[in-house]
């Protein structure tokens, strides 16, 4: 258990750095290791369900919209569709395209007495590169984590 508390640590201290309101910033790897060693712990994928279809999927995430789509507005229901799916006593870890979304949502839930959320930075797809592609600077895909085409 002594490695799950090290990467806790390293995400607590990231989150701290950037002054983030809820525990901690992961990486995907990190993510996925606490995902299948810590008791308890869910990914929440906070994409769209445009998204989810055309893009990708991850196995057991527990998808909330967190702008809807079409128009991209706020999700309304997101925190009620969050009690009603996870238990607030977990190890909650939120994920989007690219790890900005998930910030909004982790600090969300947090407002909400969550008080274990944390937010996969670079998210499913990573940053663009050079050329304005993603899947190749970060993200879940490129770290070669468990997805299917949805």
């Amino acid at each position: 258990m002594g490695k799950l508390s090290d990467i806790l640590d390293i995400a607590h201290s990231r989150a701290e750095g950037l002054e983030r309101p809820y525990q901690g910033e992961l990486l995907p790897a990190e993510a996925y290791e606490l995902l299948q060693h810590a008791p308890g712990a869910r990914l929440v994928d906070v994409r769209t369900r445009a998204e989810w279809d055309w893009v990708g999927r991850i196995p057991g995430a527990v998808e909330i919209e967190w702008n809807q789509y079409p128009g991209g507005t706020r999700n309304p229901h997101f925190l009620a569709e969050l009690r009603r799916q996870v238990d607030p006593e977990a190890l909650l870890m939120f994920i989007c395209r690219s790890g900005v979304r998930s910030i909004g949502a982790a600090a969300a839930a947090s407002d909400a007495g969550y008080t274990n959320c944390y937010n996969v930075l670079e998210g499913f797809e990573g940053d663009k590169d050079a050329k304005g592609h993603r899947n190749t600077v970060g993200g879940w895909r490129r770290a070669g984590l468990p997805w299917h085409q949805g």
